[in-house]
């Protein structure tokens, strides 16, 4: 999913270009194959457009002001759920309707939900602008690091 920001936050600095997976790729420093999945990802969940042929890439479907943290997790990972027993998640617990710490995980599970949906790509974008760094700068010297 960390990946994902970066690839949209780059996305953002030219919203109505259309950029092919390789573009992204080298803009971000995330290696290709990497590149290729979450955009086949974050297309089918419509965060970002598809356009075939020639001219086709990828590129925002609607202002990173209105796509949230929260989207692009839910997007690639499905729903937000820290522990099997949180509502709308598959659960295999057999004591899940007897147990006492349910309500309490529903009510983590909001919470970060919906700190989550207050975060917004444009706001992640920003934080990249904040440090004078784009988000292929960022990538680089993370796995500079990692090295």
């Amino acid at each position: 999913t960390d990946y994902a920001v970066v690839v949209l936050t780059q996305m953002t600095q030219n919203p109505d270009e259309v950029r092919t997976a390789p573009q992204i790729a080298q803009g971000t420093g995330v290696p290709l194959p990497t590149v290729a999945k979450l955009l086949n990802g974050l297309a089918h969940e419509r965060l970002i457009a598809s356009h075939r042929g020639a001219a086709g890439g990828y590129m925002l479907n609607r202002p990173a002001e209105t796509i949230t943290v929260a989207e692009i997790i839910q997007a690639l990972e499905g729903p937000i759920a820290l522990t099997a027993c949180v509502e709308g998640a598959a659960s295999g617990c057999e004591v899940e309707s007897l147990c006492p710490m349910r309500g309490n995980w529903n009510r983590v599970n909001e919470a970060i939900h919906r700190a989550l949906s207050e975060v917004t790509l444009a706001d992640m974008a920003a934080s990249f602008a904040a440090f004078g760094r784009a988000p292929d700068a960022a990538v680089g010297a993370a796995q500079l690091r990692a090295d």
